[in-house]
């Protein structure tokens, strides 16, 4: 009910509001949502977030959203009074979850008791801003290519072009990406670039540095992508982050 502050809770798919999902509502505390096991996908603000063991989200109060979830999925909810707690974010926040982030969220289901709420508060805000799932291949030819991309994001060689140093087909390459990973390799390998980025941005170097520094060719092509993924573009998320 809005208004309402309830504790720590696990949400089992016949208690949302309706079979597929949670439809469009709005609350009056900052809610953090938490999927250890499944996935949830929360539309707001125009746009759709995805959550899984690895990825939580931060809902600010005051903020509609609506959510859909997998069949098996078993949603950690916490809510946190917007007049006590002031939430370091202003819009709905992907976040990166730690194991100790994870231990503590499923301990506060477990207990009778909950732990201090200003203690969870401290350590749930201060998660780092979610980067993009990069699924890691795993046949040996595309794990060297992960690799080395790793090391070197500016890479510019082609699919083509690592598949002849090699020596193997770039088409057998591709699959292997798109097998392993579920992701094109040009897909992947912008994703690995984004992520590469982002520790860049918050340590201050300037969009356009940035996207030479990645390997993007261009700074629109960089902004574009930017955005694309995560709803804003590199200045904003800079600015947010400083």
């Amino acid at each position: 009910m809005i208004g309402e502050v309830p504790g720590p809770e696990i949400l089992a798919d016949d208690e949302f509001i309706a079979d597929w999902g949670h439809p469009p509502h709005v609350h009056a505390y900052h809610q953090f949502l938490f999927v250890p096991l499944g996935w949830i996908t929360v539309t707001a603000q125009g746009q759709e977030h995805r959550l899984s063991g690895a990825v939580a989200l931060w809902i600010p109060a005051g903020i509609v959203h609506s959510s859909r979830f997998g069949e098996d999925s078993m949603i950690v909810s916490e809510a946190f009074d917007a007049e006590r707690y002031r939430l370091p974010y202003a819009e709905v926040t992907g976040v990166n979850v730690t194991d100790a982030q994870r231990r503590l969220l499923l301990s506060r289901t477990r207990r009778s008791v909950l732990s201090d709420d200003a203690f969870a508060f401290a350590s749930l805000s201060a998660a780092t801003r979610a980067s993009l799932p990069l699924p890691q291949p795993s046949s040996p030819l595309a794990v060297t290519v992960a690799r080395e991309l790793g090391r070197r994001p500016d890479d510019p060689r082609t699919v083509t072009e690592w598949a002849l140093s090699l020596h193997t087909s770039s088409t057998s390459l591709r699959r292997a990406f798109r097998a392993e990973t579920g992701l094109a390799f040009s897909e992947w390998r912008t994703r690995l670039r984004l992520n590469h980025s982002l520790d860049l941005l918050q340590r201050g170097h300037l969009v356009g540095a940035v996207a030479a520094m990645v390997g993007f060719s261009s700074v629109n092509g960089y902004i574009m992508a930017f955005r694309r993924h995560f709803g804003q573009t590199p200045g904003a998320y800079a600015k947010r982050s400083a």
